[in-house]
């Protein structure tokens, strides 16, 4: 996407989690491109120092884990030091421990559920507060295939993204007559460090393309508009919504 396709963000603050890598590495980027000022938010500091040099607009580092519920709180609070309040949220952070069924222990049950689910209600209910204040905010959540899917090895993923389409729509029926509008993204097979175990086998990567109506799989680019029309003015009256990202994966 060119930045003259890019709706103006000037004058809003972005916290964007999961930030140092993927499809939350990207989003921050193209907040950054779109005039957002940008608090950049993942564990890894080496990762987020790249972000932040890349970045062609006001980025900032916030190293924390999203893990540590006890600490949430004081992470709103550190977000909103550099540029003011967030008034925009994308909650990127998650973890798939593929265990299959079978397999499923309850540490790995507590990490999905706590960091995918958990996470992005307790950290967006710290920060809409702010967002009242405002009169404006956007809540952007991760949701996924797994959403509506079942796959093999993805039970507490799966429970925990499930979990996440019903968190968009609850928040939006707590938050959006403040002038929060609240929605998902549902990305479809995109190549990144999450999806690794599925490109390094490229039969299988040949099929979900293939499961497509468009016939191929995503590249982080193609998140890029559906991000921003659920960042911007343009979703005013949308809210509640996941928008599947899946090149139609789900259409078939």
């Amino acid at each position: 996407m060119n930045a003259a396709d890019h709706p103006d963000l000037s004058g809003h603050v972005a916290l964007v989690t999961g930030a140092s890598s993927g499809l939350g590495r990207r989003a921050a980027l193209v907040l950054s491109m779109a005039g957002a000022s940008v608090v950049a938010l993942a564990r890894r500091e080496d990762a987020l120092a790249s972000l932040v040099n890349e970045a062609p607009g006001p980025v900032v580092a916030l190293p924390a884990d999203l893990a540590d519920r006890n600490a949430l709180a004081d992470i709103a609070k550190r977000a909103a030091e550099p540029f003011g309040a967030p008034d925009i949220v994308v909650h990127a952070a998650g973890i798939n421990t593929r265990e299959v069924a079978d397999d499923v222990t309850p540490e790995g049950w507590d990490v999905t559920i706590n960091l995918n689910l958990a996470a992005p209600f307790f950290l967006s209910q710290h920060l809409v507060g702010g967002m009242k204040e405002k009169g404006w905010g956007r809540i952007v959540n991760f949701a996924s295939l797994q959403s509506y899917r079942a796959f093999p090895g993805g039970l507490s993923y799966g429970a925990s993204k499930g979990g996440v389409a019903q968190l968009t729509r609850a928040m939006a029926e707590a938050w959006s007559k403040h002038g929060i509008c609240a929605n998902a993204i549902g990305p479809g097979f995109f190549r990144t460090e999450l999806t690794a175990a599925v490109f390094n086998d490229p039969a299988r990567a040949a099929r979900n393309a293939a499961q497509t109506c468009i016939g191929r799989n995503g590249e982080v680019e193609d998140m890029d508009g559906p991000l921003l029309f659920l960042c911007s003015d343009a979703c005013a009256y949308v809210t509640g919504q996941v928008l599947m990202v899946d090149g139609g994966f789900t259409a078939k």
